[in-house]
């Protein structure tokens, strides 16, 4: 490692966590926000993180601060409220965003960054917890050049993939898209495994033809667990928070004055079981709630 980056983390949660240990292992310094949502940190404690009881805290304590927080309202408050990072960021600082937000909201918080004397890369996140832990996110950045090359040194201490993909904004509208189409197969996928069933076919059967045809893919491998065993643990992502992110996808294409057919039946697909009171269950459970359960 040719440079040790004092860092600041705001999100501690199911993904924030493991950005937190690797930055650590990395050599990084680090401090984060004491918060009720955030994961267990007494190994990170031991390891040599600080808390700090406010963003602004956290601010003054780091050259660069992550943020890896559920969406744009919550990233606008952590930036901007009383006693947030906008208020101790020191000149030349970078905010990096790690959230999935809405792009126009991205392009105005960038502004308020820099008008304060800092700088701004959205650095949108793909894959799981368990990739987070293992150091192998995905990252999608939207930066200026030199400012994507002076941060991915540390990037790559939780990162195993990073793709640039153009200027500030860029990021979060690549993952929104990349969202669009992820969990959009999977209720596609998850439709096809119940109608399976209500069919009378066996799942081994089902999954064994769509693996090895037109079905194969990361999504049905990251449903594989569930509908052959029940088990949903290797896919945390609430049905919640698929509707939050298609939900920002449907905005977006509304911005930009897109097609969004496929889009309104995706989203009207997440917003009726969140409706109907499985907000907080798994997006692979959708196999289950759409028909009848593993026989």
């Amino acid at each position: 490692m040719s440079q040790a980056f004092r860092v600041g983390l705001v999100g501690v949660g199911l993904m924030g966590h493991g950005i937190a240990a690797n930055i650590l292992r990395g050599g990084h310094s680090l401090c984060f926000l004491d918060h009720p949502g955030n994961q267990p940190v007494e190994h990170l404690l031991s390891a040599g993180a600080v808390t700090k009881e406010s963003g602004r805290e956290v601010a003054e304590a780091a050259d660069m601060v992550i943020l890896c927080v559920t969406g744009s309202p919550q990233v606008e408050a952590v930036l901007f409220e009383p006693g947030g990072v906008l208020e101790g960021l020191r000149e030349g600082g970078v905010v990096i965003d790690c959230s999935t937000a809405l792009p126009r909201s991205t392009g105005k918080v960038a502004a308020r960054v820099e008008e304060a004397g800092g700088r701004f890369m959205d650095a949108a996140m793909t894959r799981t917890p368990k990739e987070a832990a293992e150091g192998r996110l995905n990252l999608i950045v939207g930066a200026p050049e030199a400012l994507f090359q002076e941060v991915r040194p540390l990037l790559e201490c939780f990162a195993e993939n990073i793709a640039h993909a153009g200027p500030v904004g860029a990021g979060h509208t690549l993952k929104l898209l990349h969202n669009f189409v992820s969990l959009g197969f999977t209720g596609v996928l998850a439709e096809a495994a119940a109608v399976s069933r209500r069919a009378g076919i066996e799942d081994e059967i089902f999954l064994d033809v769509l693996g090895k045809g037109g079905g194969g893919g990361v999504i049905l491998e990251r449903l594989r667990p569930y509908i052959a065993a029940g088990d949903a643990s290797g896919f945390r992502f609430s049905v919640a928070n698929g509707l939050k992110d298609i939900g920002y996808y449907h905005t977006m294409t509304e911005d930009l004055d897109a097609a969004h057919g496929v889009a309104d039946a995706v989203l009207a697909l997440y917003q009726s079981i969140s409706d109907a009171g499985y907000a907080d269950r798994p997006v692979p459970e959708l196999v289950s709630l759409l028909g009848p359960a593993k026989r």
